[in-house]
């Protein structure tokens, strides 16, 4: 049994959802998002209430395919009413961040500048070495901030590189002198 599939998801007012076929569709005032839902789970849109069941009781990855549906949809309204943001943290002399049009410019101490073509549907601010990445989609949000982060992990001695904004790095000592 899934405890999040049984869940129900409220949807605000302002916002529509609506269910053809396997597709779901949710509409709000930041924007709009459609996915698929295919398989053996079952989607009831009553009012303002969306409800999940699963067609096969007992069954372990249908009940894994029950929570995971129902946390796509709570995201998806979630994402169409407030907008998800990730801020990353850019540390280390000479690293510079801003942003031209599409694109995201990147000094990363490397003997090239590194660019990196922001995807549609995401906002991109870059200011003081501070990256905010703001979207409907979760998952594309988390995704590029963490495509991101790749390009310079923080490193454990001078701390140097991308962290998020909440994370705290393990700091090591490094070499003692004699």
């Amino acid at each position: 049994m899934s405890r999040i599939g049984k869940q129900t998801v409220i949807v605000p007012a302002g916002t529509e959802v609506s269910l053809s076929g396997s597709t779901l569709s949710v509409k709000g005032p930041k924007g709009s998002l459609v996915r698929n839902f295919p398989g053996p789970v079952t989607i009831h849109i009553n009012g303002s209430e969306i409800t999940f069941t699963p067609n096969k009781e007992g069954d372990r990855s249908v009940n894994a395919l029950w929570g995971t549906y129902a946390s796509h949809v709570k995201n998806m309204v979630i994402g169409v009413t407030e907008a998800y943001t990730k801020k990353l943290i850019l540390e280390g002399v000479g690293f510079k961040s801003e942003v031209a049009g599409k694109m995201l410019n990147l000094a990363l101490g490397f003997s090239h500048p590194v660019k990196v073509e922001i995807p549609e549907g995401l906002i991109v601010t870059a200011e003081k070495n501070n990256i905010t990445i703001t979207g409907i989609d979760k998952e594309l949000v988390g995704s590029f901030t963490a495509s991101v982060r790749a390009m310079k992990k923080p490193e454990p001695y001078k701390g140097k590189g991308f962290r998020y904004n909440d994370e705290v790095i393990r700091r090591k000592q490094g070499k003692k002198a004699a």
